[in-house]
């Protein structure tokens, strides 16, 4: 049974701060929840059912539900890192369909940034239990590293070059310029980051993404609730997830687990990449963004240098308009999750509610895209596809 049209996005809200230095993570989930709940023109005493994932504390949707004071009658706190939170989407239509929820909120929200974590330049311990860490940890992992690898063999196999993944920050930072909550706002050349400080050989530190504090929410309805509120309607088509991990030592550094949510995510929206007027694509690193817009189909399979270089991501300017509110290379990472944000302004986007200066002429077809984990490692891949109506 297809998912396609079960639910709509009605409320979408991003935490403006991006140092919370007087706030908690719970303080902070809650107000991007409120934040949420007003946009869609509902109150907490409509929601019934409450998604979350690991940047919940405690035990997540037991304690979220509790200090939110939510009388729910679903939860669900799978976590797949950052694209939690397009799969929660998916699982959100699962659970209205169901008759399971009408009103699903969608929370994340962290303080990395006020903490002094130094995501992604030092080795995560993790649980000796994992079943990856004997294995792996002696050796000692760097998310910087792994991602740094992907962009190595690609470069190796296809021919891909420092210049051509410059070219994804210097659509990011053209985006961010417009935005006043931005972490980097101002604009820069591919010059500028090609002489950027060598983080991890081929990745440069503004190859990286930026460490925030912050965090957002989505309210997803059922189809009659949608249609009696007075918001934009925004349908979501098409939902896909997979994960991707060693595959028994058959390793292949050169595509994501996008390669298989994208495609399932296409199939039930009934449309095509060419489709597409506008997309959200996760950006830790510019090569996460290079790869995943092969994997999904924009292009083909190591000709992602080519699309992306000269502008072609720039609003305004480029075939394809990607993370029009400067996304995690310019704008915020909250948690180190960065999947909802992404889907918040695919969100804006369908609504023509973007920043004017890159708002995409007539965005009735928008896709947002996660990875949570790690290309080197294991991660998953998650991806929604919206219609405005």
């Amino acid at each position: 049974m297809s998912l396609k049209g079960a639910g709509y996005i009605v409320g979408a809200w991003e935490h403006p701060t991006r140092k919370a230095t007087d706030k908690s993570v719970a303080q902070l989930h809650a107000e991007c929840a409120k934040g949420a709940l007003d946009d869609a023109g509902l109150t907490k005493d409509d929601v019934d059912g409450y998604f979350c994932a690991g940047d919940a504390p405690g035990m997540g949707p037991i304690n979220m539900v509790d200090y939110m004071n939510l009388n729910v009658r679903h939860i669900d706190s799978t976590d797949i890192g950052g694209s939690s939170y397009q799969m929660l989407v998916g699982h959100a239509l699962e659970a209205i369909q169901a008759g399971r929820c009408n009103v699903a909120l969608i929370t994340l929200a962290g303080r990395p940034r006020s903490e002094g974590q130094a995501t992604g330049t030092a080795v995560r311990a993790g649980n000796p239990a994992q079943p990856d860490m004997q294995f792996e940890y002696p050796y000692g992992p760097v998310v910087a590293n792994m991602y740094a690898m992907c962009a190595a063999r690609h470069m190796y196999q296809y021919g891909t070059t420092s210049e051509q993944l410059a070219w994804i920050k210097v659509a990011a930072s053209h985006h961010a310029q417009y935005n006043e909550h931005a972490m980097l706002r101002n604009v820069v050349t591919v010059e500028d980051v090609v002489n950027s400080p060598m983080v991890s050989t081929p990745l440069h530190r503004l190859d990286c993404c930026v460490i925030s504090d912050g965090g957002g929410a989505l309210i997803v309805t059922k189809p009659e609730i949608a249609k009696s509120l007075k918001r934009p309607l925004v349908k979501v088509i098409g939902v896909g997830e997979h994960p991707k991990g060693q595959f028994a030592g058959q390793v292949d550094l050169t595509y994501s687990g996008a390669r298989w949510s994208g495609p399932a995510a296409f199939e039930m929206a009934g449309v095509k990449p060419s489709d597409i007027k506008y997309a959200s694509i996760y950006d830790s690193f510019t090569i996460t963004v290079l790869m995943q817009l092969e994997d999904l189909g924009f292009c083909e399979k190591g000709q992602g240098g080519k699309f992306v270089q000269d502008g072609n991501l720039i609003s305004g300017q480029g075939k394809l308009p990607f993370n029009t509110d400067g996304g995690g290379l310019c704008s915020n990472h909250p948690a180190n999750r960065g999947g909802i944000t992404k889907i918040i302004e695919a969100v804006r986007q369908a609504r023509g509610e973007a920043h004017p200066k890159v708002q995409v002429p007539n965005a009735n077809l928008v896709l947002a895209h996660g990875t949570g984990g790690s290309l080197g490692t294991r991660h998953g891949s998650s991806t929604v596809i919206l219609e405005r109506e």
